[in-house]
């Protein structure tokens, strides 16, 4: 059974939030506990010391702030405030701030990037590798078998998230949100075409490294050894 990627504890009161937050990061690999409110925030992370807290600032009781104050792990607050002074605040006592309506991709992208700084791993590469395939994050350069492949933008950032996900699966609702902002209201049909477009530009010999998940969507992944 592969090893969760890290233990996340949910903060909210509001069962819809909480419930979908959760189901999303358990897909993604993540470990999920769940808490209603400050206090009971407080006890789970005591127990159970989560390796981030993604805690909602208006609780019942607690307000997130000070729920931040008694706990040890990691924060990210979520939230529907949005005034400058309480995104200064909430930095202060917390290690990032996500505002509500939020996007799944961009919470979990900020998760891993409270992780990483908490846990000392430091800024990613500036150049993403699979197999053959090469992606230079500072240039926009894309390389296939060492020569240069011309993308357009959306093909670009489509190539950049499936890299920046190698191996894991990724479904079209997560593709849609992350690289056409639909937040999974969009059109399943746009990803099938671009990714049509995207193998032919970088994935036409083999080794095959994009694959067709039918009826669960896409993945990047090296070839298998030997």
């Amino acid at each position: 059974m592969t090893k969760p990627e890290a233990l996340i504890m949910v903060v909210d009161d509001e069962p819809s939030i909480r419930d979908l937050l959760s189901a999303s990061l358990r897909f993604s690999g993540f470990e999920v506990l769940t808490a209603a409110d400050g206090h009971e925030a407080v006890e789970v992370a005591e127990r159970a010391s989560p390796d981030l807290v993604v805690l909602d600032v208006m609780l019942p009781d607690l307000d997130g702030f000070e729920v931040a104050r008694r706990i040890t792990a990691p924060v990210l607050f979520l939230t529907a405030r949005d005034a400058t002074e309480d995104k200064i605040h909430g930095l202060g006592v917390g290690d990032d701030y996500v505002t509500k309506p939020f996007s799944l991709e961009e919470v979990q992208a900020r998760i891993r990037a409270v992780l990483r700084r908490t846990r000392g791993e430091g800024a990613p590469a500036s150049r993403l590798r699979v197999a053959d395939l090469e992606l230079d994050e500072d240039t926009g350069e894309v390389w296939r078998a060492a020569r240069p492949v011309r993308l357009s933008p959306t093909e670009y950032k489509l190539l950049h998230y499936f890299m920046a996900n190698a191996g894991r699966v990724l479904s079209k609702a997560q593709i849609l949100d992350h690289v056409w902002n639909y937040d999974f209201g969009g059109d399943a049909g746009v990803v099938e075409s671009y990714v049509s477009y995207l193998r032919r530009k970088v994935d036409a010999s083999e080794p095959r490294l994009i694959h067709t998940l039918r009826s669960v969507g896409y993945v990047l992944r090296e070839p298998p050894a030997g």
